[in-house]
């Protein structure tokens, strides 16, 4: 079975419902996510994202890369939830 590339830190994004986080921590979780729940408000950070994750998973690139396309595509689809929300929701 191939490694999943754990991120060093997860990527949390809103998926579906407001308020529903998922945290995304490996780069094979990531593809999964963009490939089959993602919104359809795809761009072409979405397709760098993918692209990127693949690559990695085949050895290609790093890990580091597969976690910032993914930032980069989930600001651009307006699910990335910011690190001060998480703060603030979990002090309620």
């Amino acid at each position: 079975m191939m490694d999943s590339k754990p991120f060093e830190t997860p990527v949390v994004v809103e998926l579906g419902h407001v308020g529903k986080y998922r945290q995304i921590r490996s780069t094979r979780e990531a593809a999964e996510c963009l490939m089959t729940v993602w919104p359809l408000n795809r761009g072409p950070r979405h397709r760098d994202a993918l692209d990127t994750c693949l690559k990695v998973l085949e050895g290609y690139r790093s890990t580091a890369d597969a976690r910032r396309a993914l930032i980069e595509a989930a600001k651009e689809s307006e699910v990335l939830v910011p690190n001060d929300r998480l703060l603030d929701s979990k002090r309620h």
